[in-house]
């Protein structure tokens, strides 16, 4: 078989065997589809109120839900609740949770053709194997939450910035309104590509239609509502600031965890916890928009996108989870595509971050699921290898950091009285 075929049987192979670890591996690493995705959805398509049968009583049950983003506030943005809509498409038929994954599935497929192509660059081919690998080691996560839409758009959107800025801006666009890490790549769109103008419209109209749509419905004073939710969040056990804290715990400190009933999270609390809350998201920002600001400079003394974009992409992304109060599991599948772009465009220099990345996953499938109990309890263990991880997730800013703060900037030159192209116009043709 060709090296396409064979990517596109490992593609399968992989989505297969995620989708199945979700049913056998431990702690419900599929349980926010059929906990509140399902749950969600099926009250918006039922007047807002979610019916289930109680099985123990064997009874149906029914309770009041609300319009999720609308008449109740809500943890995502709005149009996450497009992609649990339509996973009824199908779900009436299969069941929620395993239409989920095909959809997913399909998502994924539609990004892969586009990313391997005719399987005959060997940038796209290892960036392809990459996605699969990566999939495969971070595990039931990569498949069974929110974030698994948005990257495959994502993915989509990167590789059209030069060829259609603002076809691939609307789909950065769209994904944001999912959930808000993507807006990490449409920052550094705007720093890094050319023709602006293009990726802040194509930002603006989906932005306008989403607000316009929610008001018209009746939601305008929930429309935001995602931010002050997040803000107001403690810190969760799996962030790296947490790290310290299971520290404390294991050794028998005044640290412990704790479950939030209404995020369906585990947190933690400890020494100074409530000094340390605070000053999580201010943080975040400052880091953010530093690393922002030195991506702008790179770009006013004419670094290339090629060189540019990547690197900058990968350090926002990475700058929204090593510095985050929060650091769900599934915030591993963010790093996935400008690792992606990275090796597509220059698969030697990205080649070993691609490799740490890969270590980033398997220590997070470790963690969860497969020892998220033990990492509650801290023992050892699992509070080695977390520490690992958010060790690795740290490593990886800095590289990205460096690496944007290295580009070289561009000095026109001419050879034989031409002006030397700009490395970005290899990109127009090809994606």
């Amino acid at each position: 078989m060709s090296r396409r075929a064979w990517l596109w049987v490992a593609f399968f192979v992989v989505h297969v065997l995620v989708s199945v670890l979700g049913w056998i591996e431990p702690n419900e690493p599929m349980g926010d589809v059929y906990l509140v995705y399902e749950k969600w959805s099926s009250a918006f398509l039922n007047g807002g109120t979610y019916s289930y049968t109680d099985s123990l009583k064997g009874v149906t049950v029914s309770q009041y839900v609300g319009y999720v983003g609308l008449d109740v506030s809500w943890v995502y943005p709005q149009l996450a609740l497009v992609p649990m809509l339509l996973t009824w498409l199908l779900g009436w038929v299969i069941g929620y949770t395993p239409a989920w994954a095909v959809m997913v599935t399909a998502l994924d497929a539609a990004a892969f053709a586009v990313l391997i192509g005719r399987g005959r660059a060997a940038g796209r081919t290892l960036a392809g194997a990459f996605w699969l690998a990566f999939i495969l080691l971070l595990g039931p996560v990569a498949l069974y939450r929110i974030d698994a839409i948005t990257v495959p758009l994502g993915i989509l959107g990167c590789l059209w910035l030069i060829g259609r800025p603002w076809l691939g801006s609307v789909l950065l666009a769209v994904a944001t309104w999912m959930k808000v890490w993507p807006a990490a790549l449409l920052a550094a769109a705007v720093i890094a590509v050319r023709r602006r103008a293009a990726i802040v419209g194509g930002a603006l109209v989906v932005s306008a239609l989403t607000l316009g749509t929610v008001i018209l419905l009746g939601g305008g004073s929930y429309a935001f509502g995602f931010i002050s939710d997040q803000a107001g969040r403690d810190l969760q056990v799996e962030a790296p600031v947490s790290t310290f804290y299971l520290w404390d715990y294991m050794l028998d400190g005044s640290s412990a965890t704790f479950y939030d009933p209404d995020l369906l999270t585990f947190e933690i609390y400890g020494p100074y916890v409530n000094t340390v809350i605070p000053i999580m998201t201010p943080l975040l920002a400052v880091v953010v928009l530093a690393v922002a600001a030195l991506g702008a400079y790179k770009a006013w003394r004419k670094a290339s996108f090629v060189s540019l974009f990547p690197p900058l992409a990968l350090a926002l992304v990475t700058a929204f989870i090593a510095f985050n109060k929060v650091g769900s599991p599934q915030y591993i599948v963010w790093i996935s595509v400008p690792l992606i772009l990275g090796l597509t465009l220059d698969r030697r220099r990205w080649v070993k971050p691609a490799i740490l990345a890969l270590g980033i996953c398997l220590t997070t499938q470790i963690i969860y699921p497969l020892t998220y109990y033990d990492l509650l309890k801290a023992f050892p263990f699992p509070v080695v290898v977390i520490t690992i991880r958010n060790a690795l997730m740290i490593a990886l800013f800095v590289w990205s950091t460096v690496l944007v703060a290295r580009t070289r900037v561009r000095h026109r030159r001419s050879v034989g009285g031409l002006a030397e192209p700009a490395p970005e116009s290899v990109l127009t043709g090809g994606l």
